[in-house]
């Protein structure tokens, strides 16, 4: 794993001529060593991507200026954009019910340092996992989730997530659908794994609904939340084959080794700043 100190510039904006020159020039008039760069322009939406990792020690005069100096030419070119530092680790929440194949996946990779962040804490409306969690020194808090108290809890889930300064939150197979509320204030913060391939099988129980359908192949998506169900930018997908004789309950235990990998990919190209968001799909820069 690179351990080298970077800044990562991603940004996007109306596409026109100059963006690559204008931006390429502000670097190289600071020195900054640009290690990757990745662009794309979207014809359909008319907006240009752009993702460059560029190595700290190169860049003359210090971050403070460079932010400063670099906000005028994204005012300039209306860009949204975010400046990374590869020191200060991304603080992810994870959020989990009962099954664990998401969670001891994603907690692998972060203690085996494959994924660079910071778990923060593990959320869970039920107190299965705790010790599992806890072995690995991470809090672990139970927010018991029911039909009479779900504005309370997702309150405290909001609450908890502030409190241990969370960057991105993560449904590692958490199976409650957010409030609306969370969803619009954490746009583009919030990664679920859905154990189908959007959009089909929306829902509950969709191994099932694909066995019913007699489909030959199943998957996994990844998508940011939003307050439509399922319905949130994907981020990144998977397939496995399947045939007439595997059963209900085979698609099943095909699709944890699917959600976990695609679930793990997604997480880590979102503390790479690879994904951007485009309207209601993503730009992702693997």
């Amino acid at each position: 794993m690179n351990t080298e100190h970077t800044y990562t510039l991603a940004l996007s904006c109306p596409d026109r001529v100059g963006i690559v020159a204008a931006v390429s020039g502000f670097l190289a008039d600071r020195q900054g060593w640009i290690l990757e760069s990745n662009h794309h322009a979207d014809q359909d939406t008319g907006r240009f991507f752009m993702r460059n990792v560029i190595k700290a020690s190169s860049l003359e005069g210090g971050i403070e200026s460079f932010v400063t100096a670099f906000g005028q030419i994204a005012s300039s070119y209306e860009m949204n954009w975010r400046l990374s530092d590869s020191r200060q680790k991304k603080r992810v929440v994870l959020l989990v019910s009962k099954q664990d194949h998401c969670l001891v996946d994603l907690m692998y990779r972060w203690r085996s340092g494959d994924l660079g962040c910071d778990i923060a804490c593990v959320i869970s409306n039920h107190d299965d996992l705790r010790k599992y969690v806890e072995w690995h020194d991470v809090p672990y808090f139970h927010v018991p989730v029911t039909p009479d108290n779900k504005v309370e809890a997702y309150a405290e889930i909001d609450r908890l997530f502030g409190e241990h300064r969370g960057d991105v939150m993560v449904l590692a197979r958490y199976m409650q659908i957010l409030s609306p509320q969370l969803c619009d204030k954490y746009p583009g913060r919030i990664i679920n794994i859905h154990h189908s391939f959007l959009p089909s099988f929306i829902g509950a129980r969709p191994y099932h609904q694909a066995f019913d359908r007699g489909v030959k192949l199943i998957g996994a998506t990844s998508h940011y939340v939003t307050s439509e169900l399922d319905a949130g930018p994907i981020i990144e997908q998977d397939v496995v084959r399947i045939d007439h004789g595997d059963t209900a309950e085979d698609l099943v235990r095909y699709g944890r080794d699917v959600e976990k990998n695609v679930l793990s990919r997604a997480l880590k190209y979102h503390l790479e700043d690879r994904v951007l968001l485009n309207g209601k799909r993503t730009v992702v820069f693997r």
